[in-house]
């Protein structure tokens, strides 16, 4: 844990050491907030920042995801964050960041079964039109390509949207922060 006056006794440099490794920064002011959010920033972390003052607006807009809080919250939190949380309850936010890894993971989950059920459909067309030959059944060819797609892809896809949290889903390593381009270009 590190108080305000530790933050306000270190450099920039140490602070991007000292959020490595701290849980809990307390009786900080929104200038330490917005140091803090650069520092996780500057370590390639995603951040998001809950607040619902005035004074945090500064942090919550330069957070990846700001958050504000819906009921307590101040207008100026809400116009300079990219989500209102409308029940002012953390365990709101964790259960949305579990739902969206579980979205992402189902979605990984349908490419990787699309493209190696499509792979093996595609085999298994041309390997029928190399038996074929010149047969006049070629005009079928799209109707069959559809079909097969339908029934072998259809019941799968549907399955995977409805799949469960992997049970370790909230323990995995943290994401890093997709790299910005420079606004001067």
């Amino acid at each position: 844990m590190h108080t305000g006056a530790e933050v306000e006794a270190m450099s920039d440099a140490d602070l991007v050491r000292a959020v490595e490794k701290a849980a809990v920064f307390a009786r900080v002011t929104p200038e330490h907030k917005l140091r803090i959010v650069r520092a996780l920033q500057a370590r390639g972390e995603v951040v998001a920042m809950t607040g619902d003052g005035v004074n945090d607006a500064p942090a919550l807009r330069s957070a990846v995801i700001g958050i504000a809080m819906g009921i307590t919250g101040t207008a100026v939190s809400k116009e300079s964050a990219s989500l209102i949380l409308l029940d002012d309850n953390f365990t709101t936010i964790v259960t949305a960041v579990r739902e969206g890894r579980r979205i992402y993971d189902d979605l990984l989950k349908f490419v990787r079964q699309g493209l190696t059920a499509n792979v093996a459909e595609v085999s298994a067309i041309l390997f029928a039109f190399l038996l074929m030959g010149d047969a006049p059944l070629l005009t079928l060819a799209p109707l069959m390509i559809l079909w097969v797609n339908l029934v072998s892809d259809g019941v799968p896809a549907l399955a995977l949207g409805t799949e469960p949290a992997e049970p370790d889903i909230m323990h995995r390593p943290r994401a890093r922060a997709p790299r910005r381009s420079s606004p001067a270009g």
